[in-house]
């Protein structure tokens, strides 16, 4: 049998066979493997035809969808942590160390959390119900706020400054509510699917993925989704509760509050312990697929903090004569304080990571092992970016004239202003990349002319080709721009943070005119920064709706995606699902059960993102199943992608005992493919797994077999190649002599 997986595009089962009459055998509409109508019954009907029966497994509904799906996009920070945690280098006999790496991007993955409600906090009610609605000017703006303003309303009920944060309050918990219903819902969806058991293999240390747990993360993400909601449930009834006891401290207060003040935030304080507790106490069970729950813990942990919180919005909208809002919520710290957690955590993990990477290095490794802090620091500065752009943006709005109101607290409008600095940058290393790509193409027009010898020279297609390879090539500096922006981006929110307690301190008067030129260009950053990060939101969720209905466009930023999601839930519950949690045992339990069923043996074929899962699938197997198992990759990631950056799992001694592993492997890949590239595996002594790079056009010109100009295929279109099928004989051929004759047997192997 031939396996057919496809790539990131995705396409119909009809064009991945070949025949407009195919037929599900197994499956549902979300991911289904698929047969020619007359191949349905082909174990039954040995003789009907000759050569292998070839199936498709199509798996684009899970990471394809409908255009309200672009909006997971808004969720990225999550996702880009949740990458950190797969990106640890290689090691060897640091077991603590390991568990370390883990631990520190876990708790990266909760001050996220935290971060997203409290900005979520500091809309609703810092910016909308206390400051806005507080201020004449701006409530008489905006009337949806007039019941809730002193002045407009005449002191009415809900005009109390406790009562309107208990009903604003509503807002950042209906956030909460929704990111645990969004992650309950598509783990039921997508990650819930059993993994086939098998006996766990001797743990040689080269990869997780034969693991029998890997797939199955259930106790993991259950345990982290309810420290994530109990966490966002705390923040904001810290955001409210925090108001009304620093009044209550107020002389004259009643003491009967000012106790209970003290009593909810050392309630709170406790139940910060635990959710960090929870968070650093467990990590991934992978040995063994752990089905259990802790379901005391996960029941009850969300609920103890909505009940502080349902508390603390009582004790809030206790009446409190002549209590007015005036300036900002106490936030300015606490904002700071995740800031400055965040640095020292990412800073930790890069030592961490060196570490590791010291233990055993891989010259391949992105960044010399250190990809995992600089992606960890990339979300949490897409997180302060975020949240500091939307708070800004939703106060230019509700202040019109930019007078009437204090604005979000002085950190979060100095991480708004690092934005142009930051386009500054990209700019900079764009300009770099055409620099380089120029280069690159100037090299590659010699080695074209010299691969096209036999044909007649025509100037203006070798630069084309050129060109195109020099632009796939641009795939390998990723690292040094990754190493550039987490710098860039560290140095600037470390300035952020300290331009913003210098902004709270008056400048003598030596320095008041060099401060007044500094502080007006800040300004200017501020306001451009706030614009922009409302103009990044439509171009990012636009670009997602574009990725998930067009073809082309999800070819060029869907491998990124898809990259994103391939990876389990490990340290961000609230991250976007994984669809491998799916695919990977959908594959394993269709080759496992037909190789039982017919004692025969097959080709996976897999392109691009396909080629991953057909790798990830096959680690799954029982060693006797896998030796059943031949590889054809072709546009494959595996090792310039995944190898690169996700050294411990894709490294080259896993894809090594991978290709000592299999019966046989075989991967195509061309100097145009922007993705896919050679395996590169160290020292091997048996075939070459890697056919030399693919000719790209088929012909320079105009030939007699190619009497009209060949098109240049890139990442497409592999099988069009005769070398496809050159490869695919080959594979074939050694495996039929081996293949025994087909069983007679009552039960269908398809197992429909």
């Amino acid at each position: 049998m031939e396996l057919l997986i496809h790539g990131v595009g995705g396409t119909t089962p009809q064009e991945m066979l070949d025949d407009p009459r195919t037929v599900r055998i197994t499956g549902d509409d979300t991911a289904a493997v698929f047969r020619r109508a007359d191949d349905a019954d082909a174990e039954r009907e040995p003789g009907r035809r000759e050569g292998p029966v070839p199936e498709a497994y199509v798996w684009c509904n899970l990471t394809s969808g409908n255009g309200t799906r672009a909006l997971w996009l808004l969720l990225l920070p999550f996702m880009v942590v949740n990458l950190a945690h797969w990106m640890r280098p290689t090691a060897r006999g640091r077991r603590r160390t390991v568990r370390l790496y883990g631990l520190l991007v876990r708790l990266a993955g909760l001050s996220l959390t935290v971060l997203f409600v409290a900005a979520a906090c500091e809309v609703a009610l810092d910016l909308a119900a206390w400051q806005c609605a507080g201020t004449y000017a701006c409530a008489e703006r905006h009337s949806w706020l007039g019941f809730l303003s002193p002045a407009i309303s005449g002191d009415g009920w809900w005009s109390a400054p406790g009562r309107r944060l208990a009903l604003a309050a509503l807002v950042p918990t209906a956030v909460t509510g929704l990111l645990w219903l969004l992650s309950l819902r598509t783990w039921n969806a997508y990650e819930s699917q059993q993994p086939m058991s098998h006996e766990p293999e001797e743990d040689t240390g080269r990869t997780a993925l034969n693991r029998p747990g890997f797939w199955y993360g259930r106790r993991l993400v259950a345990r982290l989704r309810a420290a994530h909601t109990a966490a966002g449930l705390l923040t904001v009834a810290a955001a409210v509760g925090s108001a009304a006891a620093r009044q209550d401290r107020e002389p004259g207060g009643p003491t009967v509050l000012a106790v209970l003040g003290v009593l909810l935030e050392a309630v709170l304080a406790s139940g910060a312990c635990v959710v960090v507790w929870v968070v650093c106490r467990r990590g991934r069970t992978e040995r063994r697929v752990d089905g259990t729950l802790d379901r005391h813990l996960v029941r009850y942990l969300p609920l103890a903090a909505l009940v502080v919180l349902a508390l603390t919005l009582l004790y809030a909208g206790w009446e409190r004569p002549g209590w007015k809002s005036a300036g900002r919520l106490p936030g300015d710290a606490a904002f700071g304080a995740l800031t400055l957690a965040q640095g020292l955590l990412v800073i930790v993990l890069a030592g961490v990571a060196h570490t590791l990477h010291r233990s055993d290095p891989d010259r391949r490794a992105a960044i010399r092992g250190l990809a995992g802090p600089a992606v960890a620091m990339l979300a949490c500065a897409l997180g302060g970016v975020m949240s500091g752009g939307v708070s800004q943006r939703v106060s230019d709005w509700l202040d019109g004239t930019g007078t009437s109101m204090p604005g979000p607290p002085v950190l979060l409008t100095w991480q708004a202003s690092v934005i142009p600095p930051l386009l500054v940058l990209l700019l900079g290393l764009a300009a770099w990349l055409a620099r380089r790509a120029w280069h690159i193409a100037r090299t590659e027009r010699a080695a074209v002319a010299r691969e096209y010898a036999d044909e007649a020279a025509d100037p203006g297609r070798t630069r084309r080709i050129a060109s195109v390879r020099a632009m796939a090539a641009l795939t390998d500096r990723g690292p040094r721009i990754l190493a550039a922006l987490s710098a860039a981006t560290l140095l600037l929110g470390a300035g952020a943070l300290a331009g913003a307690l210098a902004t709270d301190r008056t400048p003598g008067e030596a320095t008041r005119g060099s401060y007044a030129v500094v502080h007006g260009a800040a300004e200017t950053a501020q306001a451009l920064g706030s614009w922009l990060i409302g103009f990044g939101f439509i171009v990012l969720v636009a670009g997602g709706r574009r990725a998930y209905k067009d073809a082309s466009a999800r070819r060029t930023i869907g491998i990124l995606w898809d990259v994103g999601t391939f990876w389990p839930r490990a340290a961000h519950p609230f991250a976007p699902p994984c669809y491998a949690e799916r695919a990977v045992p959908d594959l394993t339990w269709r080759i496992a059960t037909w190789t039982r069923a017919t004692g025969g043996r097959l080709v996976i074929s897999g392109h691009s993102q396909g080629s991953v899962l057909a790798a990830a699938a096959a680690w799954q197997l029982p060693p006797s199943t896998r030796r059943r198992v031949a590889l054809l990759t072709y546009g494959s990631p595996l090792e310039r992608l995944y190898g690169r950056w996700f050294p411990a799992h894709f490294g080259p001694e896993a894809l090594g005992s991978l290709h000592q592993e299999v019966d046989c492997w075989r991967n195509l890949y061309r100097l145009t493919d922007p993705i896919g590239g050679p395996v590169r595996l160290p020292g091997d002594d048996g075939p070459d797994v890697d056919r030399p790079a693919l000719r790209d056009p088929l012909a320079h010109g105009r030939t007699a077999t190619h009497p009209l100009p060949a098109p240049i295929l890139g990442h497409s279109d592999y099988r069009a190649d005769p070398a496809f099928a050159e490869e695919r004989r080959r594979l074939l051929a050694r495996l039929r002599p081996q293949v025994p004759a087909p069983r007679n047997t009552d039960e269908p192997p398809t197992g429909r």
